[in-house]
C-alpha cells in the first residue's frame, strides 16, 4: 500500500529511537484529536462513556431470528424424535453444551452480576477456552 503519506515516515524513526533507548516527541505520540485536546482528555472521555444497552434493536432482532428459525424448522418436534431414537450422539452433544452454557451462565450471572467482576477473562483465563471447546465439540 503505497498511500501512506505523512504517517510512513515516522515509523523508522520511532523504531530507530526505542533501539537508542531515547523517547519521541510528546506530539508524534498524540492522537489525531479533531476537535483538538490532548490524550489525557480523550481517555477520560472514553471512561465516562456509558455502555450500550443490553437490549437494543440488534439484539432484539436476533432473538426474535432465533425464534422463528425454532419454529420453522419444528426444532422441539426434532429433539422429540431424536430422544426417542435414543442416540447417543445427541446424549454426548446435550451433555457438552449443558457444561458450556453452565460455565458461559457462571460467567455472565455469578461472575459479572453476582460478585461483580467486569473482566472476569482476566482473573480467570481458562474459563473462555474451556467454554469454547465445549462448545464447538457439541456442535460437532
Amino acid at each position: 500500500m503505497e498511500g501512506g503519506g505523512l504517517r510512513a515516515e515516522p515509523l523508522p524513526r520511532h523504531r530507530r529511537r526505542l533501539r537508542q533507548g531515547t523517547e519521541p516527541p510528546a506530539s508524534l505520540l498524540q492522537p489525531l484529536l479533531q476537535g483538538g485536546g490532548t490524550a489525557e482528555e480523550s481517555t477520560a472521555g472514553e471512561k465516562k462513556k456509558k455502555p450500550s444497552p443490553r437490549l437494543n434493536v440488534h439484539s432484539a432482532f436476533w432473538i426474535l431470528a432465533s425464534i422463528a428459525v425454532t419454529y420453522y424448522f419444528d426444532f422441539f418436534k426434532s429433539i422429540k424424535e431424536t430422544i426417542q431414537a435414543d442416540s447417543w450422539w445427541f446424549a454426548s452433544g446435550s451433555c457438552l453444551l449443558a457444561a458450556c452454557l453452565s460455565v458461559a451462565f457462571y460467567c455472565i450471572i455469578y461472575l459479572e452480576w453476582y460478585c461483580g467482576i467486569e473482566d472476569y477473562d482476566v482473573q480467570y483465563p481458562v474459563l473462555i477456552p474451556i467454554t469454547t471447546v465445549t462448545f464447538i465439540a457439541a456442535a460437532v
